[in-house]
């Protein structure tokens, strides 16, 4: 018998075979369950363990296995990997692989990509050689859009584009590119956006957005110039050189029915003037895809205009694209950013704001075709703003700036006379720093929010954040110094320590500590991109969690001096409290334990509304309060550390007396 008969025997036995009903036992926690048990997932019959997987096939006409993950009792869908498409044998059918079984092109039968009991698509063209079709994929078409944009279906199709890209991007005619967008385009319908959410590769985003860049690029463009335009992707290109004149594509795409959303791509001429030879460059418009991209991010910041993707050779620096937003939000600010291709995630490093409106964003963004898949807008509409928070912060802030200028005056001014022992020396010496770090710190919020508005460069605004962190940090760890010299003073009666060794010590901490956590956590999340977060010259908290560096120390000193508090008390009331110390430093110490018992709780209430700002960002009341506290801090510090202290007082008494008394002597 003939080899090639046998081997066409063997085939089909394989394909009955496959093509059988499919019973193998799926796992459900740690009990067995076979295919058509199905029940405990979908109807989400309360789970036990949290995080537990229950897997289940798909239905008799289609292939793969949908998951689900306990959530609160409840089966969560996790991945939705059913299909219907068989993708082997359409990408067969277009790239004209012959198999040994006669000239034509069998379906696809491993790996379960055939439903039971079916041949699937390409078994219908089983001997064709349809030579058009590999001319421009036209032949694929109807299946692909016949199906369904299920979760399942999306993958196939992605990883289809993929291998077209990888494998048929030669000669790149007007009639492939036109075939391959509408592919592109039937998984890019703004009404299916959400079965993205449960496709199992979750890089299937970038993935598509690759596929569709390399495939472009290798686009043949006719009498220098081709448009090619569905309504969820458009491509365009154009025959570019030193002599062109600022060229440009230009994209209007009907979004959600509403109206037109626009894009625009300018190549600066300077730009041009860069070119060697005649070149080509290409760009493609997604006006959906920033949504399927977003879904892998945790911040609330969302793409808030079209998707553009930019093939220009590589002698060119920079383009300047315009975004007009799909959701025009006047009081909301804008980020340019680039996709990282790599890292697969949003880069603010790779554009800068040019300008930036009600309806629209103007971006100066990096060419760096291996680097930079595509560019956008991030926009953070869950952030309430107001006119009432930001008259709030400006004049809190404000407030605060003079209140420690004049906490700072002062304290000079009474320093003689409120620093005669050994524990008000400390004492007044740690409130100073304390004052002077958030000065400085309210300081550079100012100018942090002047670098971001005025979109400067990224460094700048690393180094505003940096010293943010260290200041901010620094005014806790003065308040943790002034919490352990109140349990030097109460439990250490008998020990006493110079000025130098009180000064080595406080430094040590009050600044040494801020500089060692400030310096490690840029180190650690600057080389990750994960240091600063989107729309703020301030820590990551989405992607890195980088504000736990801020977090973590601030209120575990808050916690560590409010058992301080609690130690005062105790001691204080008990009668032999006294007997080791004399009553001056006694007074002292209970002064001191007065600030730390009025300021720490202010602290506390003020960065633990700040968690809760990002906890839930949406609530404008948080954020009211958290702007309040944080802006009247300076006035707090004044308030409770300097003019309430009696000994302050009377110094400034003093003081004032003298000075009219030296000035009425004067004019006498």
């Amino acid at each position: 018998m003939d080899v090639r008969v046998i081997y066409c025997l063997l085939f089909w036995a394989a394909h009955f075979f496959l093509a059988m009903p499919y019973t193998t036992p799926r796992v459900l926690g740690n009990e067995s369950k076979t295919g058509y048990e199905q029940d405990a997932c979908i109807n989400l019959i309360p789970c036990q363990d949290n995080g537990a997987i229950c897997i289940q096939p798909c239905s008799p006409s289609f292939h793969g296995e949908t998951s689900f993950v306990c959530e609160d009792r409840k089966w969560q869908m996790l991945s939705d990997a059913c299909a219907s498409l068989d993708v082997q044998s359409l990408f067969q059918r277009i790239s004209q692989s012959e198999l040994p079984c006669s000239g034509g092109h069998l379906p696809f039968l491993g790996g379960g990509k055939l439903g039971p009991g079916k041949l699937g698509d390409g078994a219908k063209h089983f001997g064709a050689g349809n030579h058009s079709c590999q001319a421009d994929f036209s032949c694929i078409i109807p299946d692909i859009l016949s199906s369904p944009a299920i979760p399942g279906n999306i993958a196939d199709i992605v990883e289809l584009l993929k291998k077209i890209s990888l494998l048929l991007s030669e000669n790149v005619t007007r009639g492939k590119m036109q075939s391959y967008s509408r592919i592109a385009n039937h998984i890019l319908n703004s009404s299916i956006i959400s079965n993205w959410a449960f496709v199992k590769d979750r890089n299937a985003g970038s993935i598509l957005l690759d596929s569709v860049n390399l495939f472009a690029g290798k686009l043949l463009l006719r009498n220098g110039s081709e448009s090619i335009q569905e309504p969820f992707i458009a491509t365009k290109g154009y025959s570019i050189h030193r002599n062109t004149s600022g060229k440009s594509f230009d994209f209007s795409m009907e979004f959600n029915s509403t109206g037109n959303i626009t894009g625009h791509v300018v190549i600066p001429e300077q730009e041009l003037l860069r070119l060697p030879r005649a070149s080509k460059a290409i760009s493609v418009a997604f006006p959906t895809l920033g949504a399927i991209l977003e879904t892998k991010r945790p911040d609330p910041a969302v793409v808030n205009g079209m998707v553009l993707s930019v093939s220009l050779p590589e002698e060119l620096q920079s383009v300047l694209l315009t975004f007009e937003k799909l959701n025009k939000l006047e009081q909301v600010e804008a980020q340019c950013v680039g996709w990282h291709s790599a890292e697969r995630r949003w880069d603010p490093r790779a554009c800068q704001v040019r300008a930036h409106n009600a309806s629209a964003v103007v971006c100066v963004c990096a060419h760096r075709r291996r680097t930079y898949g595509a560019f956008s807008i991030l926009m953070a509409p869950a952030v309430p703003r107001s006119s009432l928070l930001d008259y709030i912060t400006r004049v809190g802030l404000g407030l605060s700036i003079l209140s420690l200028v004049l906490c700072l005056v002062i304290e000079a001014m009474v320093w003689q006379h409120v620093t005669k022992t050994e524990i008000t020396y400390m004492r007044h010496f740690c409130l100073v720093n304390i004052a002077a770090s958030l000065l400085v710190a309210d300081v550079l919020f100012i100018l942090a929010a002047i670098v971001h508005n005025a979109a400067l460069n990224y460094q700048l605004c690393v180094a505003a954040t940096f010293f943010l962190h260290f200041f901010y940090l620094a005014l806790f760890f003065w308040m943790f110094t002034l919490g352990l010299l109140i349990l030097y003073g109460l439990l250490l009666i008998f020990f006493k320590i110079t000025r130098s060794v009180f000064l080595v010590a406080a430094f040590s901490i009050g600044y040494g500590c801020p500089l060692v956590i400030s310096v490690l956590t840029v180190a650690i999340t600057e080389p990750k991109n994960g240091y600063l977060r989107n729309g703020a010259c301030w820590l990551n908290w989405y992607e890195t969690k980088a504000l736990l560096a801020f977090v973590v120390p601030a209120l575990s000193i808050i916690v560590m001096n409010l058992i301080v508090v609690v130690v005062v008390v105790v001691k204080t009331g008990r009668s032999s409290l006294g007997e080791g110390c004399k009553s001056q430093d006694l007074s002292s110490m209970i002064r001191v334990s007065k600030n730390i018992a009025l300021l720490t709780p202010l602290l506390g209430l003020t960065w633990g509304f700040g968690l809760a700002t990002i906890i839930d960002s949406r609530s404008l009341a948080f954020h009211v309060v958290f702007a309040l506290l944080n802006a009247f801090q300076g006035f707090f510090i004044l308030l409770f550390g300097t003019l309430l202290d009696r000994k302050t007082r009377e110094a400034l008494r003093m003081n004032c007396f003298s000075s009219r008394r030296k000035w009425g002597l004067e004019k006498s």
